[in-house]
């Protein structure tokens, strides 16, 4: 499929996921199957994401795919990983958990695509008026910080009938009958991102995979992060802590996020989980994630999910 000039083999986003989740290693597996691997630069260091960019260009052997770098707008660092993502000239650049209306001035006439996450048709269509490439449409099923409480089934055909970019589907799509599902609703492809959570190139513990695939269905709750927005998270310990409002509110605070209710730290939490602290960590996850049941390769993602995406084009 075709973004504006850039050409992607196989039209699957692999989803930004932070902090740390999916760095240069995963983004550029992903690429190398022809499809968007991508980098999350939210609360890392501008040099921190400049090396993680460049390790994956030089990782990147194989022609037909992209490299985007997925940055948080609800994040502090935003405008300064957005100018750090211009400068190294990633393919795209996809923006969640919140909008930005500036953003669209700033990567105009870069050449960088600029890929925003709504799930909204009202938002979507702002988003086209302002010059985005294409659009992810992410449903409150999906793992992380969520825009609606709609899971993706209920709101991607309308958006896709309403606006006339490219609309990728998020949210829910765990298996290859879930692409089958999400393409039938009209999307040009999709984005996934607890599926390749379990993958080997991806950079987490062992501990966080295997509570992927430990995950039973219901396993899953909804938290209100401290960056103000609904979360999906597998329960522990801690999440319980958060559910339950017990005082949790963190000792030291590096201002990771523009607004923060500081009733503990998203920041320090997700660090712990993706190290394998079961006790002190939140380990975000879609509401699916209980259908994983194994640790796979990137390249056997792909060979499971190719034929879904590309069937219908």
């Amino acid at each position: 499929m075709k973004i504006g000039d850039l050409n992607i083999e196989v039209p699957i986003i692999q989803g930004g996921m932070g902090i740390r989740a999916s760095m240069s290693r995963l983004a550029s597996a992903v690429a190398n199957q022809g499809g968007v691997g991508v980098i999350s630069g939210t609360a890392i260091s501008a040099e921190e994401l400049k090396y993680e960019i460049r390790r994956a260009k030089e990782l990147i052997v194989k022609k037909g795919g992209a490299l985007g770098v997925n940055i948080m707008v609800a994040a502090s660092n935003f405008a300064e990983a957005v100018k750090v993502s211009i400068d190294e000239k990633v393919d795209m650049i996809i923006c969640g958990a919140g909008f930005s209306r500036d953003i669209f001035d700033t990567v105009k006439d870069t050449g960088v695509k600029l890929v925003p996450i709504v799930s909204s048709l009202k938002l979507a269509k702002i988003a086209e008026k302002l010059g985005a490439d294409a659009i992810v449409v992410e449903g409150g099923n999906a793992g992380g910080h969520l825009g609606t409480d709609k899971d993706s089934w209920d709101i991607v055909e309308e958006i896709v009938k309403g606006v006339s970019i490219p609309v990728f589907g998020a949210g829910g799509v765990i298996t290859p009958e879930d692409a089958d599902r999400m393409m039938s609703l009209g999307v040009a492809g999709i984005q996934m991102g607890s599926r390749f959570i379990a993958s080997e190139e991806c950079e987490v513990s062992d501990e966080f995979k295997q509570a992927y695939i430990n995950c039973k269905e219901g396993d899953v709750v909804q938290i209100m992060s401290s960056a103000g927005l609904p979360a999906n998270a597998i329960k522990s310990p801690y999440v319980e802590k958060v559910r339950n409002e017990e005082e949790l509110t963190p000792k030291d605070c590096t201002s990771c996020l523009k607004k923060c209710n500081r009733k503990f730290c998203v920041r320090d939490t997700l660090v712990k989980a993706h190290k394998g602290d079961r006790e002190n960590g939140i380990f975000f996850a879609g509401k699916d994630a209980w259908k994983i049941d194994k640790v796979l390769k990137v390249e056997e993602i792909f060979n499971l999910f190719k034929e879904s995406v590309l069937k219908k084009r």
